[in-house]
């Protein structure tokens, strides 16, 4: 009878104890990849989350309280804009883009809006002391970055990037950005000739909608508002693009030392959390895999030494029928190697399926099956049930069968 054979026809014969140790590892696996998928799906939606926030990072005036994110500026209080040529000439790591910003009571036939003033990166580029100042202008993939942003993207001339990287490339002195709400309230659209100041402006774009603050407001070139507004040469925040390691680490640390007489506001304690919660999942799931794993490979190991303990006589007789001491090991870690890949790509599509249902109803993340972890899974368990399988293995392909026909 050929090996697989006999495996096979053992598997069939004694179905209960195989199926204990089956489920023991198929549990252990399925515990890895299910916490695995959601904490990498998590992950995912962090980094994404950071990046569609645009600005991640605030520096306000120190007297400033913050209500919303977005309309942290809204307050009045100003700074010098002095601070923004310090924070771009100190090139700190995890700094992708930097927004300085000024907003002010404004009307346009006699309708009031909010007329925010903006800095253009061409602004940045070309001042004569930060020329090769990478910052604002690096490429994915630069040293400076630690991971991709939309500020690493090349930026065009188009005015609507304002409404996902919260800068554009270009500004003219006399050219208006306007929001999708305030648009639609003045009836106004590109070309248009706005009265601001008793100055005329030009409409250049219109912004997408972005479900923000910025839909209700007007942008001009920060220069201009602030001649215009006789506010002189302050703004209300400087909102700073990081990279999400970096918000969450040392940076913080890093612009507080840099102006120690403003107030820096950040998202950072959000991303900590979440990331302290992502790393306890993933060390969760390992070691549950690890001790159902233990507990399956000892189940293993006690099936298999009941099973030779039982099939004493069938292992002589076999033996005595010409059968090597090798194809005795060979079938016993046979079915363990049988055990450990079924119990592997059972606890992969059982975990799989649990992270799908799992995942958005406990983190609101949408997760796929990952195929990284099939391997890791299959691999591992058949690892662990043919090392317990070994010793058992050994000790059957050990018997006289003279000595065991004669103890029968």
């Amino acid at each position: 009878m050929k090996l697989q054979s006999m495996i096979w026809k053992e598997l069939w014969q004694r179905p209960t104890p195989m199926l204990t140790s089956l489920l023991a590892v198929t549990l252990g696996v399925t515990a890895l990849v299910a916490i695995q998928n959601i904490t990498v799906f998590s992950e995912r939606k962090i980094a994404g989350d950071m990046e569609s926030l645009g600005a991640n990072v605030l520096v306000l005036p120190p007297s400033v309280t913050l209500q919303d994110y977005y309309s942290a500026d809204m307050h009045g209080h100003t700074m010098p804009e002095e601070f923004v040529t310090r924070l771009a000439l100190a090139r700190m790591p995890g700094v992708e883009n930097l927004a300085p910003k000024l907003c002010v009571e404004a009307s346009v036939d006699t309708i009031p809006v909010t007329l925010t003033g903006i800095l253009p990166r061409s602004e940045f580029q070309e001042k004569a002391a930060w020329q090769g100042l990478s910052m604002l202008t690096n490429a994915v993939g630069s040293d400076r970055g630690c991971c991709a942003t939309k500020a690493d993207v090349g930026v065009d001339d188009d005015p609507n990037s304002l409404a996902t990287t919260r800068t554009i490339q270009e500004l003219g002195e006399r050219d208006l950005i306007l929001g999708r709400d305030v648009a639609a309230q003045l009836g106004s659209g590109v070309g248009d000739t706005l009265t601001l100041f008793d100055e005329e402006f030009e409409v250049i774009t219109v912004l997408p909608e972005t479900g923000t603050i910025d839909d209700g407001r007007i942008f001009a070139h920060l220069h201009s508002v602030q001649d215009l507004s006789s506010a002189g040469p302050v703004v209300n925040v400087i909102e700073i693009m990081a990279c999400c390691e970096d918000a969450a680490g040392g940076l913080i640390t890093n612009l507080s030392a840099e102006l120690p007489d403003t107030r820096i506001i950040t998202i950072a304690q959000v991303v900590e959390t979440q990331v302290a919660v992502n790393g306890l999942m993933s060390r969760l799931s390992w070691g549950f895999f690890s001790i159902l794993l233990l507990v399956g490979g000892a189940s293993i190991a006690s099936v298999m030494y009941a099973n030779v303990t039982e099939r004493r006589k069938e292992i002589g007789t076999l033996m005595a029928l010409g059968a090597s001491r090798n194809f005795v090991t060979r079938m016993f870690l046979g079915k363990a190697t049988l055990l450990g890949l079924a119990g592997g790509l059972g606890g992969f599509v059982v975990g799989s399926i649990v992270a799908a249902v799992l995942g958005p109803q406990l983190l609101g993340v949408e997760v796929q099956p990952m195929p990284m972890l099939l391997g890791v899974g299959m691999a591992t368990a058949t690892v662990v049930a043919v090392a317990a399988s070994f010793l058992p293995a050994r000790r059957a392909a050990g018997l006289d069968p003279c000595l065991v026909f004669n103890d029968a």
